[in-house]
């Protein structure tokens, strides 16, 4: 224990040892020999390795300003704890070992205005008015230093990251030393510490120097409590033999106690986790639900301790008495307590869990073959050994025609077939769940003949969801994660595939369950089935490209059976009225980017297979339109438009049947990018670049002239893009006003690529036309697509979807607990995700922390529903103790410390008493049992305490008196002491007046 000691011999000590702590080179006070009677000369007036370490700590001192007289305004209650804390560091060396050199500092807004008052020319160090100040003591969330010796500023000259301890005393008062010197030279008033001993131990002593007054900053720390110091009266007597005032009767002792007890045993609340039940399919682990919901929750109590602070902050000497026979500190008498929770280490949470399993999937390298091996596939024979011949059996026509099968039927049929091709004991997926899982998937399975229409109504809306639903914003979040609709079936795959990762097989069962789902992508091309849950129309590009690539899919299978079903090609949509497309419609060399070019052609070998002539005819032809001379030439008509005419001759113009421009997905769209931009800047490639994007306005332009036979280019961009047909009033010969048109300038370019279209199309019906939309050359793309993905590819592709399911469940859960720190995390998370998911190729690094970060997220909503099942929140009928108790909880999530209103009285008070009394009784009632059975059934239990022994006692005692002589200044003295199962620990700040020292 440094008590008393005198600086002037500490620094005499401290200069004969400075060798020993610098590892000199001691040539230049020796001979060259032990007979050698030549001697060296030393110049002493050279600067020291000591003298240099003094003078750095200056400079540093001075750069950081903290030389003179520091002043600031009196402290607020808890301001130690609210306030910011802030901290520069630099590296100074002492010879060749290396300190850090840190300042630590609480940021005070006000502190600048209240620096235009000039302080006291004799006033005290800011340190020492801290000492005797009480609105501070015990703070939960500051730095150790601040905790002992109640400073808002300070210094601390601690030894490097990769340096030893300073542990001999000559190093240690060689540093006390310097410490001293430098705060004399500088006149700095900032409490000056450095850092002795191991590290572990965190001992600080240190100094600060006043004008004619210093306060000394010691520590002792032991690891077992001495039995004479066990108690009060014994903390007492130390710290008034230490202060030794000459005075009699001593000043009265101002004292704060502080008493922590440790709450670990939960057994007697209740968790809000749910056990599993245990006659569903998924029965046996806990968290496991449906299909289509994801767990949520801990597997274990988030928290895992409640400390209870009980306080007395303001007691006198006299007033309370604590020795080793009696205490008067009883908890439940203490006037203000205060609670922090310990939060569990990495808890188990089930979704974390569930999303950290299906990442892992991103790095397996096997294939789909690979996983799961040809044996079941070898066994069927030669004919079955490829897996196209295999699925060419699966897939061969139904026996009755299409129009008699519904869709239940068919799918059961895919289904029966695909059972036969593996048998029961080789599947990694129990067939009880792969049925479950395909029913989800495919209800529309499951329903009769009877409910078509059901299935009509319900094929873009499978999650039944309604209008205000769709226009939510949570809806709509596939759109910044680029994940697909949560009604649709890529999203149900995805909740899937998790799912059937983490409880039934892994990638063996993942493996199996895309086969099987690309086995009924097949089946329903094949059979001209519709894919339950995708939106109609071309491929989303804001979601993910398996559901673009699906969606891809749907729109052969529509295409085709439109075919099948005998309706015309386009006729619903085909004969759009293209004037809509106004002025943003393309020009005369420019064609919309979203047309098919490579499927352009001169040529009419192939065909759009489409109904007969006398069909179409039938339909399209009114009777109008029969009584004219051009009947036999004119094909393909939809309807006339307006009151149009064509240009040479009164005949009504037509809206022609067209094709639809073929959708593409965004693969597709880069590629289509790659090969136009591998054409260069030349003339010849930007017109071939023109002639490839023209496919579709070339189709168009066929169809007009089939429609409209004896039509000039005119009358088709009076139809296509009425912006391109200027039409002027002027007057004719006779002096009568007429409105004449031609062509826009744009139109008239030389070399006009729709100048070159027109003369180069046929009159060609859209069923006559090469199609722009090969829909089984597309389809056989998607479905190899399909057939090709590993598991690790399918994971990337439905990650989105996964991180996408896992919001919307944040944000449920947190919708009924209402934490702010987690609506703000969810924010940051939803940003951080969709930067990296619209990135064609995401860091997968990062994404594995927004995983983190939302394990993290999930954490917090459990720690909150678990202390809400403590303290009894939920369910019943709310009072004022139910919303107090609301807050409370709420504060314990947000707050380091959170104080109890009415302490052991107060509505969360009782129900801590409660939960340390049900310990207690918990903790010994098998022994008192025992004892009572070998007594004669006698009980002891009203000899069992409410609280346990506390674990840590911290006891602040503080005064102002003159030391160290009777006329000496009074100064303020503050002893710290803590006292626990297995440290001792005593931090005094000792003032002294140097005045006539």
């Amino acid at each position: 224990m440094h008590l008393d000691r005198n600086k002037q011999r500490a620094k005499m000590a401290a200069d004969s040892d400075v060798s020993l702590f610098l590892c000199r080179d001691a040539s230049s006070l020796s001979a060259s020999s032990p007979e050698s009677e030549v001697f060296e000369i030393t110049d002493f007036t050279t600067a020291s390795e000591w003298e240099r370490f003094i003078s750095r700590v200056e400079e540093v001192l001075n750069d950081w300003k903290l030389i003179g007289s520091r002043f600031g305004k009196p402290l607020e209650k808890g301001e130690y704890t609210s306030g910011s804390w802030e901290e520069t560091t630099q590296e100074i060396n002492f010879a060749d070992f290396k300190f850090a050199i840190t300042h630590h500092y609480l940021k005070q807004e006000s502190a600048e205005n209240d620096s235009k008052d000039e302080p006291e020319e004799d006033a005290y160090p800011l340190a020492m008015q801290d000492l005797l100040c009480m609105n501070n003591d015990f703070p939960p969330r500051a730095h150790c230093v601040v905790r002992w010796f109640g400073v808002r500023e300070f210094v601390v000259i601690s030894p490097g990251t990769n340096c030893e301890a300073v542990v001999s005393e000559s190093k240690c008062n060689l540093l006390l030393s310097s410490v001293s010197i430098a705060l004399a030279n500088t006149g700095c008033h900032v409490p000056l510490f450095v850092q002795i001993q191991q590290k572990w131990r965190k001992m600080y002593t240190g100094e600060c120097q006043g004008p004619g007054v210093r306060t000394d900053f010691e520590m002792v720390h032991l690891r077992k409590v001495p039995s004479q110091y066990n108690h009060l009266s014994g903390l007492l007597d130390i710290f008034k033999n230490k202060i030794g005032c000459p005075l009699t009767p001593l000043p009265p002792i101002n004292i704060a106690i502080r008493f922590t007890y440790v709450l670990q045993d939960w057994q007697q609340c209740s968790w809000p986790q749910q056990p599993p039940d245990f006659d569903a399919l998924l029965a046996g682990e806990v968290g496991g639900v449906e299909f289509g919901k994801l767990p949520f929750g801990a597997c274990e109590d988030p928290i895992s301790e409640l400390h209870l602070a009980t306080t007395w902050p303001n007691l006198t000497e006299g007033i309370v008495v604590d020795n080793d026979v009696y205490s008067d500190l009883d908890p439940l008498q203490a006037p203000h307590w205060s609670v922090r929770v310990r939060k569990a280490d990495n808890p188990q949470c089930l979704l974390g869990e569930f999303l950290t399993e299906f990442f892992k999937l991103c790095c397996r390298k096997e294939t789909t073959e690979e996983i799961l091996g040809r044996n079941s596939m070898e066994e069927e024979g030669k004919e079955n050994s490829d897996i196209t011949q295999a699925l060419s059996k699966l897939t061969e026509p139904a026996a009755v025609p299409i129009h008699k099968l519904s869709v239940s039927s068919m799918v059961h049929s895919a289904r029966k077939r695909i059972r036969r091709r593996r048998r029961v004991e080789e599947s990694p997926l129990n067939n009880d769940v792969l049925n479950s899982i395909l029913l989800y998937l495919f209800p529309d399975a499951a329903l009769d003949k009877t409910d078509s229409s059901e299935v009509k109504s319900t094929q873009h809306s499978p999650g039944g969801k309604t209008e205000p639903d769709r226009e939510s914003e949570d809806y709509h979040l596939y759109n910044q994660l680029k994940s697909a609709p949560s009604d649709s079936l890529t999203y149900r795959l995805a909740l899937c595939i998790c799912m059937v990762n983490f409880h039934h097989g892994g990638v063996r069962a993942v493996a199996h369950l895309w086969q099987e789902f690309v086995l009924e992508m097949r089946y329903r091309w094949e059979n001209n089935c519709l894919i339950y849950g995708l939106a109609g129309g071309a491929p989303d590009l804001r979601c993910c490209l398996l559901h673009q690539k699906l969606q891809m899919l749907n729109c052969c299978i529509e295409r085709k059976r439109a075919r099948d079903d005998g309706r015309k090609s386009g006729a619903a949509d085909g004969g759009r009225d293209k004037s809509r497309l106004g002025p943003e419609s393309a020009g005369p060399n420019e064609v919309s980017p979203g047309k098919s070019w490579d499927s352009w052609s001169d040529s009419e070998e192939e065909f759009f297979e489409c109904l007969s002539d006398t069909e179409e005819m039938k339909e399209t032809e009114t009777e109008s339109e029969k009584k004219t001379t051009n009947k036999s030439k004119a094909e393909g008509r939809l309807q006339t438009h307006g009151k149009l005419t064509l240009l040479h001759s009164q005949e009504p113009l037509y809206i022609p049947i067209t094709q639809e421009p073929a959708p593409m997905t965004e693969d597709l769209l880069e590629e289509q990018s790659e090969v136009l931009a591998k054409l260069g800047t030349s003339a010849e490639g930007a017109h071939l670049r023109a002639r490839m994007q023209s496919a579709c306005l070339l189709s168009d332009m066929e169809s007009f002239k089939a429609a409209n036979p004896g039509c000039c280019l005119e009358d088709f961009v009076r139809w296509y893009s009425p912006r391109d047909y200027v039409e002027e009033e002027a007057v004719d010969e006779a002096g009568q006003t007429v409105v004449r048109g031609e062509l826009s300038a744009r139109m008239k370019i030389p070399g006009n690529m729709w100048v070159e279209a027109w003369e180069t199309a046929k009159a060609t019906p859209a069923r006559r036309q090469k199609r722009l939309f090969d829909d089984t050359k597309e389809a056989e793309k998607v479905l190899h697509y399909l057939a090709l993905q590993k598991p690790s590819d399918l994971t990337r592709h439905l990650l989105p979807c996964v991180l996408h399911a896992a919001l919307l469940k944040f944000k449920e859960e947190e919708a009924t607990e209402d934490i702010a720190s987690v609506r703000k995390a969810l924010q940051q998370v939803t940003s951080h995700a969709s930067k990296l998911l619209r990135h064609p190729n995401p860091d997968f690094k990062k994404l594995e922390d927004v995983i983190v970060q939302m394990s993290a997220v999930e954490a917090v909503i459990a720690r909150a529903l678990s202390l809400k099942a403590k303290f009894g929140i939920g369910g019943g009928e709310r009072d004022e103790d139910a919303d107090e108790l609301e807050r409370f909880v709420s504060c314990l999530l947000e707050e380091p410390e959170v104080s109890v209103v009415g302490a052991g009285r107060g509505p969360a008070g009782n129900i801590i008493h409660k939960l340390f009394v049900s310990s207690q009784r918990a903790a010994l009632l098998a022994p008192m049992e025992d004892e009572a059975g070998r007594s004669g059934g006698t009980d002891d239990r009203k000899a069992v305490t409410d609280f346990p022994p506390p674990a840590g006692r911290e006891v602040v005692l503080r005064t102002c008196v003159p030391r160290p002589a009777p006329y000496s200044k009074a100064l303020p003295q503050r002893l710290y002491c803590v006292l626990m199962r297995d440290e001792f620990r005593l931090a005094g700040a000792f003032s002294s007046d140097t005045s006539f020292f």
